[in-house]
């Protein structure tokens, strides 16, 4: 049943599981077009999962609604012991940090009086940028700025590196699933991206985030054809670059990182190489990736490249302990 909306009653919060999936279809498709228009990025399958949910009442969230009519809306999962908030979109002539922070403020109320949660992450794209803006629940908020960058395959400078060791670079294969989650946990012990991501910590976490990539479309639609494996004289998995189409456009690196006895020698940059490559001849005109503010020789190396930042975004834990 559809929520009774009040249009006497401006910016109500209603339960996203009370709502028709039908009332919604205006903001999925502005939302659809405001990802095409900024990221090169065709969001219609990840809409059309997140409307498959809603339609079953099966998704937690909340929408926003203003003078009788939705205007925004923010679903979030739960994983174990963790929260995520997958989307966040109000229309553009309703948007506002106030009005963002009325649908994170009552999801979050929720979260925080779910038992056994004790970590909530997000990273939300659309929600409006602000390096020093204080969400709801500030205290226990961590904050690390990100950035989208992209890079013209036809003027990407995608020449042949001098790497300082011996390596072998093979297509990925599922069968190095175990031994590429391995790998993650070991590339990012330490590292920020774990504050941001806590399945990078261990390599059951980076096994979930590795079948999430393969087998979900919340990062596009994933390219055994354009992902890499870099493997070392000795024949173990040191390196890899994964990669995704998110519209027939465009490629999006999603996951690239090497061992720690690796780093610096030029194999990383082989990765990338070898996946931007084989996105333009699949005729990809530009390829996107993120990357946390602070990592500065990834962000030099994407620049070097050819990467640009078009768009920066604030990824958000908030820690329950």
């Amino acid at each position: 049943m559809a929520a009774r909306l009040n249009p006497a009653t401006p910016d109500e919060i209603v339960d996203l599981r009370l709502v028709a999936v039908a009332d919604l279809d205006p903001l999925f498709e502005e939302e659809v077009a405001a990802w095409r228009e900024e990221f090169e990025w065709d969001f219609a399958k990840s809409a059309q999962l997140a409307r498959r949910f809603i339609a079953l009442h099966a998704l937690s969230g909340r929408v926003l609604v203003v003078d009788g009519r939705i205007a925004g809306y923010l679903y979030f999962v739960f994983e174990d012991d963790k929260a995520l908030l997958g989307d966040l979109y109000i229309l553009r002539a309703a948007r506002s940090e106030a009005r963002e922070d009325l649908l994170l403020r009552s999801a979050l109320d929720e979260i925080f009086a779910t038992p056994n949660v004790n970590r909530i992450e997000a990273q939300l794209l659309m929600l409006q940028y602000a390096p020093h803006r204080v969400l709801p629940r500030a205290a226990e908020t961590h904050q690390y700025c990100r950035n989208f960058m992209r890079a013209d395959l036809d003027a990407a400078d995608l020449a042949e590196g001098n790497p300082r060791l011996p390596f072998k670079l093979a297509t990925w294969s599922d069968r190095y699933i175990d031994s590429a989650a391995a790998l993650i946990a070991e590339a990012y012990d330490g590292h920020v991206d774990g504050w941001i991501n806590d399945q990078y910590r261990s390599p059951a976490g980076a096994h979930r985030f590795l079948h999430n990539i393969v087998a979900y479309p919340g990062c596009g639609t994933f390219s055994q054809q354009a992902s890499y494996l870099a493997f070392d004289a000795h024949g173990a998995l040191c390196g890899i670059s994964l990669a995704s189409l998110v519209s027939p456009e465009s490629g999006h690196i999603t996951q690239i990182c090497v061992s720690p006895a690796v780093r610096g020698t030029g194999i990383g940059h082989a990765l990338l190489r070898q996946s931007l490559l084989t996105l333009r001849k699949m005729e990809c005109g530009s390829a996107g990736l993120t990357v946390t503010a602070s990592n500065q020789g990834a962000v030099s190396l994407y620049e070097r490249v050819g990467f640009r930042t078009i768009r920066q975004f604030s990824a958000y834990a908030w820690d329950l302990l």
